[in-house]
C-alpha cells in the first residue's frame, strides 16, 4: 500500500486519480501509523513551505517522515521535495533535513514567476569516455525515468527551487533562468520537481515506476 500523505496541500486528489488510473493500491492519510505501516509513501504537494511544515508537525507527522522516509520507497512531488532539505527560502521554514541544502526562490528578472508549464528533463551524461575517442558518455537514465528519453517535456508550477550540497544526488535537470534539480535520488528517496500527476503518459510512466520499486 502506497500512503499519499495528506498535509493540506493542493493536488493530492489529482495524484491520487493517477495512481487509482493504475491500478496502484494507496490511501490518502495523515494517521502516522499508517505511514508507519505503509510500503512506500507519496507527499505530493502545491502550496507554501510553511505552512506545509505547520501542519506535517500538528498531525505528528514531521517525526515519522524523518524516521520512514529512508527505510521505504519515497516519492515527493514539488513541494514534496522543496521540504526534504534543511531550509526553504519560501516563509522561511525549517524543513524536514532528509537532503543538505535549501530551497531558494527564482530571482531573475528576465523570466516569469512561477514556473508554469512545460520544460525539457534532462539527464546527465555518463562521465565514461571510450578509450583514445574523447567522447562524453551517453545520457544515462534515472531508475524512475526508464522508459523516458532525455528532454522529455513534463509539466513545472513552481516558484522555487532546490540547491542540494551533494551534486550527486541530482538524476536530471531543467532550465527556466538557469539549470536546477527536476529529479532527485539517494537510495530508496526519490523526488521531482515536476507534476508527474499532470505530464501526461510520462508521468503516469514515471509513477508506475515507483510503483515498481516496492
Amino acid at each position: 500500500m502506497i500512503a499519499l500523505v495528506d498535509y493540506c496541500a493542493g493536488n493530492l486528489r489529482s495524484v491520487k486519480r493517477a495512481l487509482d488510473f493504475l491500478n496502484l493500491q494507496n490511501e490518502v492519510t495523515k494517521d502516522p501509523k499508517k505511514v508507519r505501516a505503509a510500503d512506500a509513501i507519496i507527499v505530493p504537494g502545491v502550496g507554501a513551505a510553511g505552512a506545509a511544515m505547520r501542519e506535517l508537525d500538528q498531525v505528528g507527522l514531521t517525526e515519522v517522515l524523518r524516521e520512514e522516509i529512508p527505510k521505504k520507497p519515497f516519492l515527493g512531488i514539488c513541494l514534496g521535495l522543496q521540504i526534504l532539505f534543511e531550509k526553504s527560502a519560501e516563509d522561511n521554514a525549517e524543513c524536514l533535513g532528509i537532503f543538505k541544502g535549501s530551497v531558494e526562490k527564482f530571482s531573475s528578472a528576465d523570466i516569469k514567476v512561477p514556473h508554469i508549464g512545460w520544460n525539457p528533463v534532462d539527464f546527465p551524461s555518463t562521465s565514461s569516455h571510450s578509450a583514445g575517442s574523447g567522447r562524453a558518455g551517453q545520457a544515462k537514465t534515472p531508475q524512475i525515468m526508464e522508459g523516458i528519453k532525455s528532454g522529455t517535456p513534463l509539466y513545472f508550477v513552481h516558484s522555487y527551487f532546490s540547491k542540494p550540497k551533494n551534486p550527486e544526488i541530482v538524476k536530471a535537470t531543467t532550465t527556466h533562468g538557469e539549470t536546477f534539480p527536476a529529479v532527485l535520488n539517494r537510495d530508496k528517496i526519490w523526488a521531482v520537481q515536476f507534476h508527474p500527476e499532470k505530464s501526461g503518459e510520462a508521468g503516469l510512466k514515471i509513477l508506475d515506476n515507483f510503483a515498481k520499486l516496492i
